[in-house]
This record gives structure tokens, C-alpha cells and sequence, in this order.
């Protein structure tokens, strides 16, 4: 996509819709993105969310953010990251301050803490779906499944920082295709 094809005030707006609808964090962020950036405006292909998104979670800061900067800088250059980045922080910039103000007067009622509860169970469905779609899409072959498996096994039972396990995944994709185990 041409970058100047972009309008920045759209890119905004549509990364604040993003941050205002993205409960749970990053992770959650993944089914908004892929419906607003792919389906609805192709500004960025599945291959290209999952490896912004796979990148933005190794470097420092907060994955919606880092992801926001990835595209918006693909979309139109540094004042698209910049404006992406803004947007997606924005509405919870707003919606942080305002809770902040009153949640402390209302945390210990029962409906509160019940209504969180229910928040929480959400989220985690939305990531759920999100990990079987990526599933679907990373593990192609015997190859990134042996990957798939040894990163699992690392992460869950070993606690490998996510950033080692993100270099040898790539060493090891490089690798596998080099020697012909995957396809180029």
C-alpha cells in the first residue's frame, strides 16, 4: 500500500476504536485488529499483523502499542506511527482517568467485583480464539509444529522469556527452510 494513500485522521480513528474496544489487554486486541486492519480496510495482510504482533510483544513497551507503531509506520511513514500509537492509547488514556475516579468508591460492591468476574471470563475466551486462530495460521507444516511444541514446552513449564524464545524460533524457521525440511 502506498503510504501517502493513507489518511491520518482515519488511521486514528480507527486505531482509537481499536483501544476502546480492546478489554484485556494485547492479547485481546487480536480479533478488533485482524477485523478493522484486514477485513475491513486490507491495510495490512494476516502474515503481517501476526509478525508486527510477534515482534511488538518482544520489544519493550505495550503489544497494542507496539503493534499500533509497526502498521500506522507501514501505512504512512513516522506520522503514521506516531498517530496510530496515539490512537490506540487515547480511549484508554480517557477511560483509565475516569475510572480511576470512581472505582475506588465502588470495588467492594458485590455487583462490581461480580461484573469483573464475568470481564475476566470474556477475556479470556477472546484470547482463546485468538490463539487458535494464529494456530491455524503459524502451524502449517510438521516443522512449525515441532516449533509450536518445543516453544509450549519451554514457556509453560520452564518459563523462557519470551524474547529468547522468539530469536530461536526465528534461527530455527530460518534454518528448517534452509535445509529444505520447509517450504521457501
Amino acid at each position: 500500500m502506498n503510504k501517502s494513500r493513507v489518511n491520518l485522521l482515519e488511521l486514528f480513528l480507527t486505531f482509537a476504536k481499536v483501544g476502546v474496544m480492546t478489554f484485556g489487554g494485547g492479547y485481546a486486541m487480536l480479533p478488533i485488529l485482524d477485523r478493522e486492519l484486514i477485513e475491513k480496510r486490507s491495510w495490512a495482510t494476516n502474515e503481517e499483523l501476526m509478525d508486527y504482533y510477534a515482534v511488538g510483544q518482544c520489544t519493550p513497551g505495550v503489544i497494542a502499542v507496539n503493534t499500533a507503531t509497526f502498521i500506522g509506520n507501514k501505512l504512512a511513514g513516522t506520522a503514521g506511527g506516531i498517530i496510530a500509537s496515539l490512537g490506540v492509547v487515547f480511549p484508554s488514556l480517557v477511560i483509565i482517568t475516569l475510572i480511576a475516579g470512581i472505582l475506588t468508591s465502588f470495588a467492594d460492591i458485590p455487583a462490581v467485583k461480580s461484573a469483573f468476574a464475568g470481564i475476566r471470563v470474556c477475556v479470556c475466551v477472546l484470547i482463546f480464539n485468538s490463539v487458535l486462530k494464529l494456530y491455524k495460521s503459524a502451524v502449517i507444516d510438521k516443522a512449525a509444529f515441532v516449533i509450536f511444541l518445543a516453544v509450549l514446552i519451554c514457556s509453560f513449564f520452564f518459563g523462557v522469556s519470551p524474547v529468547i524464545l522468539v530469536v530461536i524460533s526465528a534461527v530455527s524457521g530460518i534454518l528448517l527452510t534452509n535445509l529444505g525440511v520447509r517450504g521457501k
